[in-house]
């Protein structure tokens, strides 16, 4: 059964994704050789705090971090860590308010 959204939960998830949207852009500055995937979490986790929301993924199921980051060869929900990024990395990034 498909349960339609109100008003008011559509609102919200616009919010949120303008936010996840801005979160990305922000983390996008600092992506960088030598930057490692835990500066580019904390940055996340700072941005979307000081915008009045909470990181969705951070505490989920257990998960320890605010985004996921994957590198290369990783496809996907890769944890941050004291990686640094190199020249050449193929990087994704997602997170979640």
């Amino acid at each position: 059964m498909v349960r339609l959204k109100t008003e008011e939960e559509i609102e919200i998830l616009r919010e949120n994704a303008l936010l996840v949207s801005k979160t990305l852009a922000q983390v996008g500055r600092y992506v960088a050789p030598g930057v490692t995937t835990l500066e580019l979490n904390n940055i996340a986790e700072t941005y979307i705090r000081d915008h009045g929301a909470q990181p969705a993924f951070l505490g989920y199921g257990g998960f320890p971090f605010t985004l996921c980051v994957s590198v290369n060869d990783v496809i996907v929900h890769g944890f941050a860590s004291e990686y640094r990024l190199a020249d050449g990395d193929i990087i994704s990034v997602d997170c979640g308010t």
